[in-house]
């Protein structure tokens, strides 16, 4: 059994999957037991196959997958770990990411270690620059969608933890930014892993809430060792992001608080992109698809070709 695996998803972006493995690479403890995991997302032909020469002349430890189908992050993830090898730890990173101080793998895997109750943790995230980046958040719940994070934090800081304040020490919290979560993989595959009816947003959420509830194990910040986070460098935004962004949250909100709580958001994103339409004309696609209840039959999921070998 090795200690991490490093499960990579790559888009149609692969030199910035390039310059995350060597990064990787460059940085890794040369006494961790590690490997890397690519998953080609059903990129165009001519990125996969400029990705696959350079994983060919790279170390034995890094692997190549390609899948005939754009699975989204957690599909993508889940096919990742079917072709990880037996491990410990799970780290899954974004590929629009780079490592920049020695020992990452290494000191994650030590605090898990020594931290009897965590189950997930993540580096703090920093922008291009090595500027601050907010890595913690916090459930989605009706309170935080309407009143709002900020607000929250200030009237209940101990239930909700400042998103934007600089910590020296590991701070619990509900979920860490999906850029870069190391996470027990017994954990990981007790609950089952990434939610794949989610195709985007909201699933390291999802995941981080089903390892406390149903292993009792918490979510940490470990601002020890940071990372850049190239944020959107992997995806786009667009009307059917937004789109795909609604779905997901409305999806999970159900999931983890019921039909009514659902119902209930469900209406006020309806009289909010209603007025929210007339001003910004775009938005009215987004409206449409949440008076259809915002189904996951709507998903970019659901638009995927499958590619031929």
């Amino acid at each position: 059994m090795i200690e991490v695996s490093c499960i990579i998803i790559n888009y149609n972006t692969s030199q910035l999957t390039q310059e995350a493995i060597n990064s990787i690479l460059q940085h890794a403890d040369v006494g961790l037991s590690y490997e890397i995991v690519v998953v080609d997302n059903a990129s165009q032909w001519e990125d996969y196959t400029k990705l696959k020469r350079f994983v060919d002349q790279g170390p034995d430890h890094v692997k190549l997958y390609r899948s005939r189908v754009n699975t989204g992050f957690g599909g993508g993830n889940m096919m990742g770990v079917q072709y990880a090898a037996p491990c410990k730890y799970y780290a899954f990173i974004n590929n629009d990411i780079l490592f920049i101080q020695d020992q990452t793998l290494s000191d994650l895997r030590d605090f898990m270690e020594n931290q009897a109750d965590a189950g997930v943790c993540s580096p703090q995230m920093l922008d291009e620059n090595e500027n601050f980046r907010a890595t913690l958040d916090h459930f989605a719940t009706p309170a935080r969608q309407i009143l709002k994070r900020g607000f929250l934090e200030k009237i209940a800081p101990q239930r909700y933890p400042d998103r934007k304040a600089y910590y020296d020490q590991p701070q619990v919290c509900d979920y860490v930014q999906g850029s870069f979560m190391f996470v027990q993989a017994d954990a990981f595959n007790a609950v089952g892993g990434f939610d794949t009816n989610i195709f985007l947003y909201y699933e390291e959420s999802d995941l981080c809430r089903r390892i406390l509830k149903k292993r009792g194990l918490r979510t940490y910040l470990f601002p020890q060792q940071s990372y850049i986070h190239y944020k959107g460098g992997s995806t786009s935004k667009s009307i059917d992001i937004k789109i795909e962004q609604k779905i997901s949250l409305l999806y999970l909100l159900q999931k983890h608080h019921g039909v009514m709580v659902y119902l209930g958001m469900l209406g006020f994103y309806i009289i909010k992109y209603f007025f929210s339409s007339i001003l910004k004309p775009k938005n009215w696609k987004l409206f449409k698809v949440l008076l259809q209840g915002a189904p996951l039959s709507k998903s970019l999921r659901q638009s995927q070709i499958v590619l031929e070998f």
